[in-house]
């Protein structure tokens, strides 16, 4: 299959870039600047200029691959609509090519759109007022195609996608212990996040494109919930710093944002069992307190 990949460049996306080209597929990367160009290459993808603005260049880049992986987004995390309408917009421009070829389209999205409190599966409904709310048009965009002939599918992926080099939740959380000097939880830390790691995530990101039916909504979670305080007593132990709970006006202004706030008192557990079954997807790398403890999150910063 040739696969045209956006987002091919980004943290997760070098990994299925990677995993697919090793599965006997080729890939064809969506490439804004000359730094992401030279990184496909060095994976192996043919680069593809353009950007999530491009409409053209996106639509080129899907009507000449058998399939789309669409990973890719972007925008000012201060205006949510904006962003919104961006990723629905390039899902739409995206899935026309495809329309009545059967060909397959997967969209991310993550698995913060789904109702706190419980564990949730793939089968539950998203939360439309809940604090990733502003994914839900880009998962009904794709789902839409699915009754135009296109093999949609969504992946929603866990908030922390684990492994060397990460650059998102997780090493936000450890810089702002080191800043501080306190490893800190909101409330009892009894809220939990699924885990992934980057390569189980590229397997299941592969397993999508080859097989998954039609309408498919999957979780990307190895892990369907790991407490916010045992994350900040791994964090804790390794940098040699104390735990502290944190109330939410607290935790406001301790952590980068209000939003990373909310987030990391977010209880959101989920069943990845369907997506599992489904797939034959079967998550082998460490866990997220594995790679904490053993990877690299807690070497001492470069100066």
């Amino acid at each position: 299959m040739h696969v045209f990949v956006t987002g091919g460049s980004g943290q997760t996306g070098p990994a299925v870039v990677t995993e697919l080209i090793a599965a006997g597929h080729s890939v064809t990367g969506l490439a804004r600047s000359d730094a992401a160009a030279a990184r496909l290459e060095s994976l192996g993808a043919a680069p593809h200029r353009g950007s999530l603005d491009d409409l053209d260049s996106l639509h080129s880049g899907a009507a000449a691959a058998d399939g789309v992986l669409h990973m890719a987004y972007g925008g000012d995390f201060s205006d949510l609509d904006d962003m919104m309408r961006r990723d629905r917009t390039a899902i739409e421009t995206l899935g026309r090519p495809l329309e009545h070829s059967g060909r397959p389209l997967v969209i991310t999205s993550g698995t913060l759109v789904m109702p706190a409190g419980r564990e949730t599966t793939e089968k539950d409904e998203p939360d439309t007022a809940g604090i990733a709310a502003f994914r839900i048009a880009g998962e009904r965009a794709c789902l839409g195609f699915a009754a135009r002939g296109v093999r949609a599918s969504v992946v929603r992926l866990s908030p922390t996608v684990h492994g060397p080099e990460d650059r998102g939740f997780i090493p936000m959380l450890i810089a702002t212990a080191r800043k501080t000097g306190v490893s800190a939880y909101v409330g009892d830390g009894s809220n939990r996040w699924p885990a992934v790691h980057r390569l189980d995530a590229a397997v299941l990101f592969r397993l999508t494109l080859e097989k998954a039916p039609a309408g498919s909504v999957l979780h990307g979670a190895a892990e369907s919930g790991v407490t916010m305080m045992s994350i900040a007593e791994t964090i804790a132990r390794g940098l040699g710093l104390p735990t502290v709970s944190l109330t939410q006006a607290e935790a406001a202004t301790h952590f980068v944002s209000p939003f990373m706030a909310t987030a990391y008192a977010f209880d959101g557990p989920v069943s990845s069992t369907h997506t599992q079954e489904l797939l034959g997807w079967s998550p082998a790398h460490p866990t997220l307190l594995e790679d904490l403890e053993h990877g690299d999150y807690l070497a001492p910063p470069a100066s």
